[in-house]
């Protein structure tokens, strides 16, 4: 599988996507892979090492945000966010051909379960597929495209304008805790195995309209101009944190269906391998 024909439409894309903005932010991504990373097995957390050369995928976590905007990786920027407009339902946003969040991960994992792909597609798609599934539970990033996924819908954060995208991108989680990414994963990451499990329950397309569904109670929430009270942060607080877990938790079922053989998959994704 080829990533070189993505170039071709690379001019069009640095032009049509200026605007747009990623998320989570840099601890998000950070906290999101440092819960997955504690749930993988020993087969699948070697194989990662071997992999990404002692690095961890916390390492990677927020990697393909800056990639994105090179010209070598410029083809994934529309692979960040899934746009379903207010007059849309998920079944009927349209897919773009250049891809999106949704069918980008499909083709990531596709490529991991591939043993004909080479080292390098391999390394380069679990890096993908880290970030992503972090970006997969944004709820911002299954907004709408009239509004460039929540980047221009203005609220007031106390004294400064800002947009809702950037709100929940990072001001919001960094208003609701003064936590390191691992105090984050220490404090969030506390549920027993049975219900743990319970949240890996899914797929791809699963998780992206349980994300849109909370996308939506965003939109409602935060009219444009809405002045973010504390109460706004408290009320919100409890979303960021079972976004992140759940983020965390379904990438480290995913990644244990890929590498390890021994695993028994949670999720409801095919990992079958050509």
């Amino acid at each position: 599988m080829k990533r070189i024909k993505y170039l071709l439409i690379a001019a069009v894309l640095a032009i049509t996507c200026v605007n747009t903005a990623f998320g989570w932010g840099q601890k998000g991504h950070d906290t999101v892979a440092e819960i997955a990373s504690r749930h993988l097995t020993p087969t699948t957390a070697a194989a990662i090492d071997s992999l990404l050369d002692g690095k961890s995928i916390v390492y990677y976590a927020n990697w393909l945000d800056n990639a994105s905007h090179t010209p070598k990786y410029i083809y994934s920027i529309t692979w960040h966010y899934k746009n379903i407009d207010a007059d849309q339902t998920y079944e009927s946003a349209p897919t773009l051909s250049r891809g999106n969040i949704v069918t980008a991960l499909n083709r990531e994992i596709g490529i991991m379960l591939d043993p004909k792909q080479p080292y390098s597609e391999r390394v380069l798609a679990l890096k993908m597929i880290v970030h992503l599934l972090g970006d997969l539970h944004q709820p911002m990033h299954l907004g709408h495209e009239t509004d460039l996924g929540g980047n221009k819908w203005d609220v007031k954060y106390f004294d400064r304008k800002v947009s809702l995208h950037k709100l929940w991108d990072s001001m919001l989680p960094e208003s609701a805790h003064k936590w390191s990414y691992t105090e984050w994963a220490d404090q969030i990451d506390r549920l027993p195995a049975q219900r743990a499990e319970t949240l890996m329950q899914g797929g791809i397309n699963d998780w992206a309209k349980e994300t849109y569904n909370i996308c939506t109670q965003v939109y409602a929430a935060t009219p444009k101009g809405t002045k973010i009270s504390y109460d706004y942060i408290a009320e919100w607080t409890p979303t960021v944190e079972e976004c992140f877990l759940k983020g965390g938790l379904r990438l480290s079922d995913i990644l244990n269906a890929i590498f390890d053989p021994q695993y028994t998959p949670k999720s409801s994704i095919d990992f079958h391998r050509p």
